[in-house]
């Protein structure tokens, strides 16, 4: 029995290993909201022209220009060595392989494997936004190839919607999706929705609100909530909620939450967050709950180090669930690099067993 958690342990890093998303660690640098570096406004993705140049000139290690302003084109997609000929057309490739270490009582193995390759193109004339990545991602034993996100949007100066298919907005979006506020919750990379977006961005408010259906019909109605409110800043205050109706085979349920991020200094970022989960039982199991807490600090421009203690709980049994450190450095060496190095301590509160992965992922933008 116990050997049997290990792996199930293990197994949560092995099988869900395959994309990266935003990193709210940069809320150190002010910025509070994903809009101002990502296409999506729930982050992740494809960067904005935007976003690219404050990666060179504020994040990276190495590459940032002399003066006041970027000089050349490295932050361009090739390098700029197609000039001016894809305005307004931005245009993304990422290529990650992996290699993972599982190390647990009576459970071993080693994996070098290619987690996703995918080409995301956005195309972005005044108001209107058009949005598509299509890509290679592993599902259990098997690799598909299709667009796992499209949409079209549109946003004025405070009004936004968009249709299509995107992950839906709750809570923080951790560049780690497999997080426990984020597979647990069934916000992993594939669980995006077919679904219409309304959303108002004030000075210091931003509220978004979608109702669709699963992209995998799982569940024939979700429905989500997310208002975010900037108190100074560099701290920001979170609430959000999640509505998913009865499938044939899963009961109606959801969850609610609420977040906070602090960062006292340019170089560190805390974020906490905390969820209820529920869903329709007729005996016991109506409740389970999340916690989570991550901080990033930078050591050295492009290297931030990070830790991040998480727990989340069973239906129906208080006692069970995992608890889980997280020990990691992002690496931003260069403006088109990302290196990220995770160590993973998870034990289950019941058992008492344990599991140490180790997740080494290479991200290249082109």
């Amino acid at each position: 029995m116990r050997r049997a958690a290990v792996a199930a342990l293990a197994g949560l890093l092995l099988t869900a290993a395959d994309h990266a998303g935003a990193e709210p660690i940069f809320l150190s640098r002010q910025y509070a909201r994903c809009t101002n570096c990502h296409f999506s406004p729930t982050g992740g993705g494809l960067l904005t022209p935007y976003g690219r140049s404050l990666s060179r000139e504020d994040l990276s290690t190495f590459g940032k220009s002399r003066g006041s302003s970027p000089s050349g084109r490295e932050h361009e997609f090739l390098f700029g060595a197609l000039g001016d000929a894809l305005r307004p057309v931005s245009v993304g490739s990422d290529v990650w392989p992996a290699h993972l270490d599982v190390d647990a009582a009576g459970f071993e193995s080693t994996r070098n494997f290619l987690m996703n390759t995918d080409v995301t193109v956005a195309f972005r004339r005044e108001n209107w936004t058009a949005y598509g990545e299509l890509g290679r991602q592993p599902r259990g034993g098997e690799v598909r190839i299709a667009s796992f996100e499209h949409w079209l949007g549109y946003q004025t100066s405070h009004l936004g919607a968009r249709a299509g298919r995107f992950l839906p907005a709750y809570g923080v979006r951790f560049a780690d999706h497999t997080s426990f506020t984020r597979a647990p919750l069934g916000l992993d990379t594939n669980d995006q929705v077919y679904a219409i977006e309304l959303s108002y961005t004030g000075d210091r408010h931003l509220l978004q609100v979608s109702v669709g259906e699963h992209a995998d019909s799982v569940h024939p109605l979700t429905a989500t909530g997310r208002w975010q409110f900037d108190v100074t800043p560099r701290t920001v205050l979170v609430a959000s909620g999640l509505f998913r109706d009865a499938s044939s085979n899963a009961p109606r349920g959801g969850s609610a939450g609420l977040a906070i991020g602090i960062a006292p200094s340019s170089r560190l970022t805390v974020w906490t967050q905390a969820d209820a989960r529920f869903r329709d039982a007729t005996t016991s199991g109506r409740r389970a709950y999340t916690l989570l807490s991550d901080a990033a600090f930078e050591v050295h421009r492009g290297v931030w180090l990070k830790l991040s203690p998480q727990m989340f709980t069973e239906f129906g049994d208080a006692s069970a669930g995992v608890v889980r450190v997280v020990v990691g450095v992002n690496l931003l060496p260069r403006t088109h690099w990302n290196v990220v190095l995770n160590w993973y301590h998870d034990r289950d509160r019941k058992t008492d067993g344990s599991a140490r992965p180790l997740l080494a992922q290479l991200h290249l933008y082109l």
